[in-house]
């Protein structure tokens, strides 16, 4: 696999994505209070479902996506600490708006933890616009769209 291809995981890449995503993720444990949802979930299930996309390899990124009748929802994206500010996370969301493209999805939705500060930077750079933001259980979110032409 080229260094930049990115693919549908399957069964040998389960390990990956939990490593990739915990990776990301853990160091928002501590700010947030809690262990962020993507590290919870049920990687496997995922996999064998087609939600997961990887690049890398090994496997640097990831994104989780849930394809929708009016829009595709990015679940999650995750890029190894040690390849983040290399541009995997700016491919990983091209290609995930390329793919509800080829589906004739109007848009895609996301959303990120209010304590997530520096998503909120990111986000809005590569057009999403705020929807709304909501409190779900314990979790205070910033949901974002991008409509896609």
């Amino acid at each position: 696999m080229a260094d930049d291809e990115i693919r549908p995981a399957n069964a040998a890449d389960v390990a990956a994505v939990k490593s990739v995503t915990d990776a990301a993720y853990h160091h928002y444990i501590e700010r947030i209070g809690r262990v962020p949802q993507p590290m919870e979930r049920d990687h496997a299930a995922n996999v064998a479902a087609g939600r997961v996309f990887v690049t890398g390899e090994p496997v640097i990124g990831l994104v989780v996506v849930e394809e929708h009748e009016d829009h595709l929802y990015l679940d999650n994206i995750a890029v190894h600490p040690d390849a983040q500010g290399t541009g995997v996370g700016r491919r990983l969301l091209e290609f995930v708006e390329a793919h509800a493209r080829v589906r004739g999805l109007p848009e895609v939705r996301l959303y990120t933890n209010a304590k997530m500060w520096e998503n909120q930077k990111i986000y809005p750079q590569f057009g999403y616009e705020f929807v709304e933001r909501r409190v779900d259980g314990p979790y205070d979110r910033i949901h974002y769209r991008k409509r896609l032409d």
